[in-house]
């Protein structure tokens, strides 16, 4: 991979967790992206899934923070997200799903309902588009998603498939 192309995917994954565009990730945008799906699935936060998510939502901010808020201001910018969380992530994966899992099961269980830690492929691509995927790219995303072609995403392959999304391997110097 160039140093153009390694620069553009570095870009897309920053975006992911900058929900506003204000050029940092911060608790806002985890909390943006949790208001966002619980809206679009007609949950409350008061209810025991709008908490979990919530919760995921905060546990999902206070590691990427700590594996990135270099500065300690609690804004994650693009270079320490580059130079933290990407490396970071890179180098030990399963401290994503760590870090992730609970965040993605919980949007999982809003999304899918049925409490079985499994959602439909629609509801998952309803969910991708709520958090700012393309309706193609999101379409795409939610078909990969289903490993076992059953018309289910379950939890485990949507943090395995997010962990590969956000190691982010340098081009060579």
């Amino acid at each position: 991979m160039d140093s153009a192309e390694y620069e553009r995917k570095i870009a897309q994954r920053f975006a992911a967790f900058d929900q506003d565009g204000n050029g940092y990730i911060d608790r806002a945008d985890f909390n943006a992206a949790a208001a966002r799906l619980l809206t679009e699935f007609g949950t409350t936060a008061r209810c025991d899934k709008g908490q979990a998510l919530y919760s995921g939502a905060e546990a999902f901010w206070q590691g990427m923070a700590g594996i990135a808020d270099v500065d300690g201001d609690q804004r994650v910018t693009r270079e320490e997200f580059v130079g933290g969380a990407v490396k970071r992530l890179r180098d030990n994966p399963g401290r994503f799903a760590e870090i992730a899992r609970p965040f993605l099961g919980a949007a999982i269980a809003v999304a899918g309902g049925e409490g079985d830690g499994r959602a439909a492929v629609t509801e998952v691509e309803r969910a991708l588009r709520v958090l700012g995927a393309s309706a193609e790219i999101a379409g795409v995303a939610a078909q990969s998603l289903d490993t076992d072609r059953d018309g289910k995403v379950a939890e485990d392959d949507v943090v395995s498939a997010l962990a590969v999304y956000f190691t982010v391997i340098e081009p060579d110097a």
